[in-house]
């Protein structure tokens, strides 16, 4: 399967050529798969949020490419330009970037940016409000009065009015309760499920990743170390501790049990695929 995007050998470094230099990106050969929903995971600092910043273009590579369906974006500045929209990124705490007097005219930003009729724009307006669960009497709302789980939703819909083939969200939870992760992680699932968009998670939350992402690539000092299945990373338990990362903790519970000799599969990275495991060690069926 041809990735929708990807980078070969991409490199970045920050303050190049004086004492300060510092390589957040080496030979990074990255790639996400039309349809598919990643995450990607690493410790602060590890080049997470810089190699995200490359795949829309915010961020030009020092050296090595990025391609979007195939084609290099920083070779033509309309292919650069056209990387912006297709790649929809949203930024860690989002909501203090909002800046329009309504909601309505905060979301309609990108769509307005596209060129778009006044009737499109309103429809993506109205379409993304609703994925991220803003009711319309909300839309005429200033976003400064909103709460901040609302402020974050709002932030989201902007992006997601401009219809990106790829929704890139920089720690999409960041500082919300749980009742707040809980809806912004629904609504990013609905519009996965909606579009069959490429979804792109940057988390550091083990447990976020292990029940949403059909992928997952880790981050470590610039470099790719692992990447697979929940189950094929997280079966890297002892390297990803010493990378600061760890593992789900129902996994550490199950790996646990087992050194203990409890006859239980200790590929666990869910409650659910946990309840399972329990039921199937009793000799129980899963209702």
């Amino acid at each position: 399967m041809e990735p929708i995007l990807r980078t070969e050998q991409l490199n970045h470094l920050y303050s190049a050529g004086t004492p300060f230099q510092h390589a957040a990106l080496v030979d990074v050969d990255f790639c996400a798969y039309r349809g598919e929903y990643l995450g990607i995971i690493g410790r602060t600092g590890s080049g997470k949020s810089t190699l995200v910043q490359h795949l829309n273009g915010l961020l030009k590579p020092t050296s090595g490419r990025v391609l979007l369906e195939g084609e290099d974006i920083w070779s033509d500045k309309a292919l650069t330009r056209a990387a912006r929209f297709k790649v929809g990124l949203v930024f860690q705490y989002p909501e203090y970037q909002l800046f329009e007097e309504t909601v309505y005219k905060d979301i309609s930003f990108g769509p307005k940016n596209m060129g778009l009729s006044g009737e499109e724009i309103d429809r993506r307006v109205r379409e993304a409000a609703a994925f991220v669960g803003l009711p319309d009497d909300v839309l005429e709302q200033s976003p400064f009065a909103l709460s901040g789980g609302q402020k974050r939703r709002v932030a989201i819909a902007g992006v997601i009015a401009m219809d990106p083939s790829v929704l890139i969200l920089d720690e999409p939870t960041a500082g919300l309760d749980p009742l707040g992760v809980e809806q912004v992680l629904s609504n990013i699932q609905a519009y996965h499920k909606a579009k069959n968009a490429t979804i792109i998670v940057v988390s550091h939350s083990m447990e976020e990743m292990a029940r949403t992402a059909d992928r997952l690539v880790v981050i470590h000092e610039g470099k790719i170390p692992f990447q697979g299945t929940p189950k094929e990373v997280f079966a890297h338990g002892h390297a990803l501790e010493k990378m600061g990362l760890g593992v789900p903790q129902v996994t550490r519970v199950f790996s646990r049990l087992r050194t203990f000799g409890a006859d239980i599969d200790p590929a666990v990275y869910t409650v659910e695929q946990a309840k399972n495991a329990v039921l199937a060690a009793l000799g129980k069926e899963a209702e």
